[in-house]
């Protein structure tokens, strides 16, 4: 089976949320649920996705390659999305991304030898007042991130993923 009981039962109660014909209004729910478990979203895991939901597969890729929440490619455990929109760039953004790129010894888009940090670049996060922003696996917002900030964010991550956490 591609997903769990588990992610199951929870795409259900999403499911739930919606009369039987459109089912189709859970699909973000869905992916999110499936990328929770398995860490990116496999062609494997979008056709299931599809097939659960009744979607054709089409809609759902589009979907998920439309929001950048959503990863259709391997990432690391740790994925650090930068915030780079003009308002972030102008209140230390450029500064915060040049630090973790030099700190993690990688680019935009690209994943650690080690697997355990991905970087990726992002639009607005509607958190300009706190720039500059950072997003950890699309749930945890980082802001004001200094240089030391950066540096705390890194270790406590690594070691995050010593522990298996």
């Amino acid at each position: 089976m591609v997903l769990s009981e588990q992610a199951l039962k929870k795409i259900d109660r999403e499911l739930a949320k919606f009369p039987a014909d459109q089912r189709q209004s859970a699909v973000m729910a869905a992916l999110a649920i499936a990328q929770d478990e398995t860490s990116w979203l496999s062609p494997e895991v979008l056709q299931f996705v599809a097939d659960y939901i009744g979607m054709p597969a089409v809609a759902v890729q589009e979907v998920a390659t439309f929001y950048n929440m959503y990863n259709t490619k391997p990432v690391g455990k740790h994925k650090i999305t930068v915030c780079t929109n003009l308002p972030c760039a102008l209140s230390g953004g450029e500064r915060a991304a040049h630090h973790l790129k030099q700190k993690l010894g990688l680019d935009y888009k690209k994943t650690s030898a080690d697997g355990k940090f991905t970087l990726m670049e992002g639009e607005c996060m509607g958190a300009c007042g706190d720039a500059p922003v950072m997003l950890v696996n699309n749930k945890r917002m980082c802001s004001f991130m200094s240089n030391d900030k950066i540096d705390a964010l890194v270790i406590e991550l690594s070691q995050t993923t010593e522990a298996g956490k």
